[in-house]
């Protein structure tokens, strides 16, 4: 089905050129896989549900609270930073990435599951949340999408998910570079992870995804928009390994999961072929996405060809490596956190609202 010229002309004309390519580009595997409608819908609910099962990671999760009183404003912000990964400008890609580390230097604390302590800025902690998130849209894309890669493009894509860990304090050579590393990588964390009663909570949470719908959708869209939620919630069910239901205390058949996948892939293809359907469904989920993935998505061209990678885009701007960013700054929360027992400093996320998204986003149960 192909979109009337006049209305992807119309769209066009809304946004702007990005300045230039990004990290990826039109040719890369990345906006390939990252630019199907899957990815901001079930690829994204599946990646943030699966890493409640790191322990850490969902210590900090609860500790912040911002999934219970801010969803929409919390999933808005975080599709936002994951756009801008994949589909941003590399100036302001690179200094969204910077302050991350200063908002994430504020999530430090103690695990109540482990007994130990948690930092989101600690290199492990996040390869954890990039590899979910890498695995998770590829994963949905050859489930509901087109189907499996070539070789040759897997390999490119996960060598493309190595290049993006250097916006994170990864070192991207513990990044896995091909299927059997990306198997073995989970297979690894297998044993780390746990289905306790927070992180089942949480997943379960995070599944509805009807908390992210604006306040003020239209009476007679939303029970359409509800039911497609819940949809989208079956389909990232469907994409669980049945080991990993348990721990996120989920059930579902398996009739149901090839049911749900049988009638996925057409609506799927459908929002694929019309670029309009696809950026109504984003400005509905994540309105201050829409400006960055847009563009990708209507084909505008950027007006510079440029591509570099995380690293020569921090040399550019100025800006230190993720793992070296701001450490002065960290060991201050720490001091606050660990030595005096009081609350991190706001300061990074105050600064972050520029380039990651409002900390206001109108919904009266979402502002952070």
């Amino acid at each position: 089905m192909r979109m009337p010229a006049i209305t992807t002309r119309a769209l066009r004309k809304k946004f702007d050129a990005p300045a230039d390519n990004g990290f990826f580009g039109p040719g890369s595997v990345t906006w390939k896989v990252w630019g199907y409608p899957t990815s901001i819908t079930c690829g994204f609910q599946r990646s943030v549900t699966i890493e409640e099962l790191d322990p850490n990671l969902v210590a900090a999760v609860e500790k912040s609270g911002g999934i219970w009183y801010r969803p929409r404003n919390r999933y808005d912000r975080t599709l936002r930073y994951f756009a801008l990964m994949v589909f941003g400008d590399t100036e302001t890609t690179a200094r969204a990435a910077d302050v991350l580390v200063k908002v994430h230097s504020k999530a430090i604390g103690h695990d109540p599951v482990t007994g130990g302590t948690y930092d989101a800025n600690a290199p492990h902690s996040q390869l954890w949340i990039h590899m979910t998130a890498w695995h998770s849209n590829l994963y949905v894309y050859e489930t509901f999408g087109p189907g499996r890669l070539s070789e040759e493009e897997e390999n490119q894509y996960w060598a493309e998910c190595a290049r993006s860990a250097e916006l994170q304090t990864i070192d991207p050579a513990t990044v896995p570079r091909n299927r059997e590393e990306v198997r073995a990588y989970f297979e690894e964390w297998r044993p780390r992870l746990s289905g306790s009663e927070i992180a089942q909570k949480t997943a379960q949470h995070l599944l509805d995804a009807s908390v992210v719908l604006p306040d003020d959708l239209p009476r007679w869209l939303r029970p359409f928009a509800v039911g497609a939620t819940a949809m989208i919630g079956r389909q990232t069910m469907a994409t669980y390994p049945r080991w990993m239901r348990p721990l996120l205390g989920v059930r579902q058949s398996r009739l149901t999961d090839a049911v749900v996948t049988m009638a996925s892939k057409p609506a799927y293809a459908f929002l694929a072929r019309v670029p309009a359907a696809q950026i109504a469904v984003l400005s509905m989920i994540s309105p201050s996405t829409v400006p960055i993935a847009a563009p990708r998505i209507l084909g505008i061209a950027a007006a510079s060809e440029v591509t570099m990678t995380p690293r020569e885009a921090q040399a550019r701007y100025g800006l230190d490596a993720p793992a070296q960013a701001h450490l002065e700054f960290r060991a201050q929360q720490y001091e606050r956190v660990f030595g005096q027992q009081q609350a991190p400093s706001d300061a990074g996320l105050t600064e972050s609202q520029e380039l990651i998204g409002a900390l206001e986003n109108g919904n009266s149960a979402t502002a952070s």
